[in-house]
């Protein structure tokens, strides 16, 4: 039987990747296209952890606020969007740049661009509150693989005694996640047809109830009795 489960645009030859930069009004856009070089990184390996996208507070400065927006995969700084930024020619030059040195360097520890000073110093300020908030968000998270592996212990599998009845052997094969019943498999079950339409709904009535408490079906009591035993030796077998 089955087993019922319920279950921009800028070239920088030879160093960083491509970026789109559109200026507005208030706002641009610099993001990357591919993925961040990840020579004199300062930030730790960048072993993936899943994407977390960060936006930083508002930083007012007397040219204009400044914003930003960081995606990280892992602990990698992989993209940075500029979601405020002073309205000045000295501020669109120099965001690009501060973007591919963020990327080359993975921190906020990055040079100041020459006649955008006071941009650059808030950029830099914006830029590390929003690697600590991901750093908070990760540290705070369990990785992926202790996830799995915690769900993995909580699972168990374990098999009912196997039952003589007169009609055939009867053993059933049960999987807990902690205490909760998620599936059963006949393991050996009479070859009859009342037995073959009567299994499914002996499962269906477990899952349900999420014990051995369960109705017989009207003729096929002999092997709805026999894995009613066997369902019940499994769940104390589960302790």
């Amino acid at each position: 039987m089955k087993r019922a489960i319920p279950v921009v645009v800028l070239s920088i030859a030879g160093l960083v990747p491509v970026w789109l930069y559109q200026p507005s009004a208030g706002s641009s856009t610099v993001q990357a296209t591919t993925p961040a070089p990840s020579a004199g990184s300062s930030s730790g390996s960048s072993g993936s952890s899943g994407s977390n996208v960060v936006t930083s507070s508002t930083i007012n400065t007397e040219k204009g606020p400044v914003q930003l927006q960081v995606t990280f995969d892992g602990t990698k700084i992989t993209a940075v969007k500029m979601l405020q930024q002073p309205n000045h020619p000295q501020t669109t030059a120099a965001v690009p740049k501060l973007v591919a040195e963020t990327l080359k360097a993975q921190s906020a520890d990055i040079d100041t661009v020459s006649g955008a000073t006071i941009t650059s110093e808030a950029y830099k300020k914006s830029l590390q509150a929003t690697i600590d908030d991901h750093a908070k968000t990760a540290s705070a998270s369990p990785p992926a693989s202790a996830s799995a592996s915690a769900s993995e212990a909580s699972s168990r599998t374990v098999d009912g005694s196997a039952l003589s009845t007169e009609k055939g052997p009867v053993q059933v094969q049960v999987t807990f996640d902690d205490t909760k019943i998620t599936a059963v498999k006949m393991l050996q079950q009479p070859n009859h047809p009342q037995t073959t339409a009567a299994v499914p709904v002996l499962v269906a009535e477990t899952l349900k109830a999420q014990s051995a408490d369960i109705d017989t079906v009207s003729g096929a009591t002999i092997t709805s009795e026999a894995y009613k035993k066997s369902l019940q030796a499994a769940i104390d077998a589960r302790g």
